[in-house]
């Protein structure tokens, strides 16, 4: 059974996290973060309004979200977890989903491949095969605990990336989409630590 004793602080952060979520549909409906981490070329022409930068931005940023949502979902299908942590499990999920949608989206309209990109490795934040077990067999309080320092370094590389596409992108939507996602994240950070911190 998951503990109730921390239904307030639950709902606080759920209520934190909604406000977020909220804040990051400024750059269009469903358009969120994308996560770039260089490296690479398209195999097919940008659009003029993107450029490789924004494309690479786009691809890296699905498989990045995809991995965040498979996390979430592997917490979810666990008991005994800390309400506050599932909380903010189903939260990720519920952001990440349509963004990885709006990036499959970006690309075709820029008649870029939608394939996932190569070469993102546990530096961008991404977790291995090792970490994703280790979070597969985690289970109550742990599997939390897990959970919360794993995603806290998945977004931190997202932040990373995306600062690389403020630096270096040029469509408008994909910038305004890097500056929420190191806006949301870094708060979605500072969260998590709290939260570890009581576990």
């Amino acid at each position: 059974m998951k503990n109730r004793s921390g239904a307030s602080a639950a709902l606080t952060l759920t209520a934190l996290l909604a406000l977020v979520g909220c804040a990051g549909g400024g750059a269009g409906d469903g358009d969120m973060p994308g996560m770039d981490h260089g490296g690479g070329s398209s195999s097919a022409p940008a659009s003029a309004e993107a450029d490789d930068a924004d494309i690479m931005f786009a691809r890296m940023m699905k498989e990045h979200h995809a991995q965040a949502v498979e996390m979430s979902d592997m917490l979810l299908g666990k008991d005994g977890v800390d309400d506050r942590v599932v909380a903010l499990a189903e939260e990720i999920k519920a952001a990440q989903e349509p963004e990885i949608r709006t990036m499959n989206e970006w690309l075709e309209e820029w008649g870029a491949d939608v394939s996932g990109a190569d070469g993102m490795d546990h530096g961008s934040g991404m977790m291995s095969e090792t970490d994703m077990q280790e979070l597969a067999d985690a289970s109550g309080e742990d599997a939390g605990r897990v959970f919360l320092e794993q995603m806290i370094r998945h977004h931190e590389g997202a932040v990373t990336m995306a600062q690389e596409e403020v630096d270096n992108g040029r469509d408008p939507d994909a910038i305004a989409l890097a500056h929420t996602i190191i806006e949301t994240q870094t708060t979605e950070i500072a969260a998590m630590r709290d939260i570890l911190a009581t576990l």
